[in-house]
């Protein structure tokens, strides 16, 4: 599953974590990111409607990759499978989660903070990782410095970071790219401006 999941995030250098609250505002933001280049895209179950929300994103939006973010427990993983989700990302690590991914075969994408929690994925068979939160846990510098003694391990790093802070992460061997919400800021999904989404969608597909 890591050469699936490195397959899944090297196709864009921008993930956008989305919270939505159900299908009505999941597949206009959606079509709008696919627009400006961004083709893979994490919905947060941190409300009610995330899974309806998966379930409209995989039915009417199929040229965008959609992974369940902020899973918790295996059960998640279950109900995010069952709604279309193609990966699981999750904001920390644990065994019991790891082993879960594993035997339910989906891509996943742990959370680990340091270098004993990066191994420990590793030794799970996880190999490529969500930095997470990156900017609070270390930033550019702390995640450089894990190269050397995990050559072995790509990162996407999650957390804090913005435009400009995503091209520093990105110049990084390790990063196989970053995730972040800047791309839709919360002036335009109230509006409906679905073209500046677009636009710095644009924006954040030309960073690599």
């Amino acid at each position: 599953m890591t050469d699936t999941l490195r397959n899944i995030l090297s196709k864009v250098p921008v993930v956008p974590v989305l919270t939505v609250h159900g299908p009505e505002d999941a597949v206009p933001l959606a079509r709008a990111l696919v627009a400006g280049g961004l083709t893979v895209l994490e919905i947060t179950l941190r409300t009610e409607g995330a899974l309806k929300a998966i379930e409209a994103l995989a039915r009417d939006v199929p040229e965008a990759m959609i992974g369940a973010g902020t899973v918790l427990t295996p059960s998640q993983i279950s109900e995010a499978m069952s709604a279309g989700a193609g990966f699981i990302v999750s904001p920390g690590s644990t065994v019991k989660l790891a082993e879960a991914a594993q035997h339910q075969n989906i891509p996943f994408l742990p959370g680990v903070a340091t270098a004993s929690e990066a191994m420990l994925m590793a030794e799970l068979g996880h190999h490529v990782l969500k930095f997470f939160p990156a900017e609070p846990a270390g930033g550019v510098a702390y995640l450089k410095s894990l190269g050397a003694p995990l050559p072995h391990l790509t990162f996407c790093p999650t957390g804090g970071i913005d435009a400009e802070k995503a091209r520093a992460y990105l110049a990084l061997s390790n990063v196989i790219c970053v995730g972040g919400s800047w791309v839709t800021p919360a002036a335009a999904l109230k509006t409906g401006d679905w073209a500046t989404v677009t636009q710095l969608a644009k924006e954040c597909a030309g960073l690599r």
